[in-house]
């Protein structure tokens, strides 16, 4: 397709709300809001209002040439499938086709954090980077594998280091293992683990806070064993894959040095070949899956009928 100055539509579908947004070719946005997920409403119910929410914002910008859209859980590009998302109720799922029939445009269709992963190499904290790990902390903890420029999907499979077991003994997790690494490094694990120890509900920030000014030994044995298992789990990325940098984003990043100065003293201990992989913190923000969604659209408009990942 020849042209490629058309404005595009950008939308990261999560399990609360949809972020969506209409991007120029030079990638700013022209058109963005949010709208809730009607998630309870069943899986029928949210690909309808994905396909609302793009005619709306399609109609404020008076047309779109290709649409992006990404959503959580298991995704393969490749066949435009969404093979498992537990949030959204979607499983084997032909979403590509179903979307771009409805919708009219070229449509390019992934998974959030790969997204956001793209969005960070291209846009972000990783800008320039060729081999890029991006793992976003929060809920859960997921990654993006960017070898060469380029996302890797697995078949939609890759990226999943949350399910990294780091203590086979360790608390039962969602997926069916003990003592995966979102039992231990996940928002809600350090907050169970806290109260575990201390019989108090706490909020995370006060967790790392208190365990970075050392005064309470439960918030430094409990924020002590996620930077621990993180930077494990970060070691082995770096042995296996070469990342020249690692990107972390999510609620915990929020706690900038508290959680990245330790985490790169751990990671470092850890290596002795390796690259050495610069820790950061993610630039974009819940910003970086539309962002990458937008990325995704231009590449499908540009390539036309080809493969658009």
């Amino acid at each position: 397709m020849a042209v490629t100055s058309e404005p595009v539509l950008a939308i990261d579908v999560g399990g609360t709300r949809m972020k969506g947004s209409v991007v120029d070719a030079a990638g700013r946005e022209l058109h963005g809001c949010t709208r809730p997920t009607p998630r309870a409403d069943g899986p029928d119910a949210v690909v309808e209002a994905v396909v609302a929410f793009a005619a709306d914002l399609t109609a404020r910008a008076g047309g779109v040439a290709a649409a992006g859209i990404v959503v959580p859980g298991i995704v393969d590009e490749d066949s435009g499938t969404a093979v498992l998302s537990a949030n959204l109720g979607w499983r084997d799922l032909p979403m590509r086709s179903v979307l771009e029939a409805r919708l009219g445009v070229p449509l390019a269709f992934g998974q959030d954090v790969r997204a956001g992963g793209l969005a960070e190499v291209r846009l972000g904290a990783a800008r320039g980077a060729r081999d890029a790990l991006f793992v976003p902390i929060g809920t859960g903890i997921g990654a993006a594998v960017v070898l060469d420029g380029r996302p890797v999907s697995g078949s939609g499979f890759a990226g999943e280091i949350g399910h990294l077991v780091v203590d086979a003994g360790g608390a039962a997790c969602g997926c069916g293992l003990r003592g995966c690494l979102e039992t231990v490094a996940s928002a809600p694990a350090v907050a169970r683990r806290y109260a575990a120890r201390t019989g108090r509900a706490t909020p995370v920030p006060e967790i790392a806070a208190a365990a970075g000014r050392g005064d309470d030994p439960a918030a430094v044995a409990v924020w002590a064993e996620a930077v621990d298992a993180l930077a494990g789990v970060f070691a082995t990325c770096a042995t296996l894959l070469g990342p020249e940098i690692v990107v972390v984003g999510g609620g915990l990043a929020e706690s900038g040095a508290l959680l990245l100065d330790p985490l790169r003293a751990a990671l470092d201990g850890r290596l002795s070949f390796q690259r050495r992989p610069r820790v950061v913190r993610a630039a974009l923000g819940d910003r970086a899956g539309a962002l990458g969604a937008g990325l995704m659209a231009r590449e499908r408009l540009q390539a036309g009928v080809g493969s658009a990942r």
